[in-house]
């Protein structure tokens, strides 16, 4: 491991000029599960490590009706999964964090870390998705913030500049809404998805996003328009299930093949509708 210098800044600001400072000799250490083993395995070999864990207000969720909820960035899996308001209103998405890694690792993974990762696989992404999640974002320009659907762009790759943190996340709250979070895995714990995914119920309307099954996590806008203010019959579930297959293009790899991943879509789409319905 190439030896670095490690920097603990004290507020956003301070963060975001020590990323200008060092830019693109910079890393940014939250929950750190990921930058540890890059480092380990020379994945990466920053000259300045940037710990902003211990910066005021990074590390807590807030939740009201009015303004959703709120996850800062160095909030861990187990804080998202124990959370009483998320698990109130948003079951789905504790569930989804709950399904990362062992308990060790959900003591130190975040949220933001998984999403700014930017991996198809990611556990907590489709949560996001289907809720219209919001990024959070402070950089040298100011504050921004985009959707998650934008944030994301290919496999590890987001639209974050250098100089640029992300904060947060925002999640709207949706009266009434039901969802269901799964996750397909070769082991019932502390594995990789090969597949993950939610749909979310709203009055009459269906939302679903599904990982691992394209270089982003992605949503199904097909096959919501198909259920849009219809009631659900057996063969309409069917039909849309089928459908879900035709929007997703997912390749062979060691966890699974493209055929059983089409499957595993076909059928999630079919179970949660029925559990939905």
């Amino acid at each position: 491991m190439k030896e670095f210098q490690y920097l603990r800044p004290e507020t956003v600001e301070e963060a975001v000029a020590l990323r200008c400072e060092h830019e693109g000799r910079s890393v940014l250490l939250n929950g750190g599960t990921d930058i540890v083993i890059q480092l380990r395995e020379r994945l990466i070999a920053p000259e300045f490590v940037i710990d902003i864990k211990h910066i005021p207000g990074l590390n807590q969720i807030t939740f009201s009706k009015e303004e959703g909820l709120y996850i800062g960035a160095c909030v861990t899996m187990n804080d998202i999964s124990d959370n009483e308001d998320v698990r109130k209103y948003y079951p789905f998405l504790s569930e989804a964090a709950h399904s990362v890694g062992s308990k060790q690792v959900r003591n130190r993974a975040t949220l933001v870390g998984n999403i700014v990762n930017a991996s198809p696989l990611c556990d907590t992404g489709t949560p996001l998705y289907v809720c219209e999640a919001n990024i959070c974002i402070v950089g040298k320009e100011g504050k921004r913030e985009i959707p998650i659907t934008e944030f994301i762009t290919f496999v590890r790759k987001t639209v974050l500049k250098p100089d640029e943190i992300v904060v947060g996340v925002k999640v709207p709250y949706i009266e009434g809404a039901k969802g269901i979070f799964t996750k397909i895995s070769r082991r019932k714990e502390v594995d990789l998805a090969t597949i993950c995914g939610t749909v979310l119920k709203i009055g009459d309307n269906y939302r679903m996003a599904f990982g691992a099954v394209a270089p982003t996590p992605i949503r199904l806008p097909e096959t919501e328009s198909l259920l849009q203010e219809k009631k659900l019959t057996p063969e309409l579930i069917d039909e849309a299930a089928k459908h879900a297959c035709t929007e997703v293009s997912p390749i062979s790899d060691i966890r699974a093949s493209k055929e059983y991943r089409l499957d595993v879509v076909e059928v999630t789409v079919r179970r949660s509708l029925e559990q939905l319905a």
